[in-house]
């Protein structure tokens, strides 16, 4: 089965951390660029950052020193981890393939309070 499933999400205090999870089934994260994105309410899915086939990550701006995007080939899974997270951080959190389609997770949920 083609699934993805995020988790890792939480209520973290402005300047945590947290490392978010996407555990991918059914295809390989080896061969995919991988993406994460989110969405806050009343806002569009936006991308945060990806990481190519040959494991290169890009940044959107609002992200970069803080936010680092690896994968775990072994058990395929792509991870997320967000430092110094801000109060605009908070999002439903989504990972996915740039490369073949794969339905949307359910995502996880990140909340940063002041």
């Amino acid at each position: 089965q083609v699934r993805l499933v995020e988790s890792g999400g939480g209520l973290v205090q402005a300047g945590g951390s947290l490392r978010l999870s996407c555990a991918a089934s059914g295809f390989s994260v080896r061969i995919n660029a991988m993406a994460w994105y989110r969405q806050a309410p009343g806002k569009q899915r936006e991308l945060v950052a990806r990481v190519s086939q040959f494991g290169v990550g890009d940044y959107a701006d609002y992200v970069k020193g803080r936010f680092t995007i690896a994968r775990d080939n072994a058990k395929n899974t792509v991870y997320l981890q967000m430092n110094s997270l801000r109060p605009e951080d908070t999002a439903v959190y989504y990972c996915n393939s740039q490369t073949n389609y794969v339905s949307w997770g359910q995502g996880t949920q990140v909340t940063v309070s002041s």
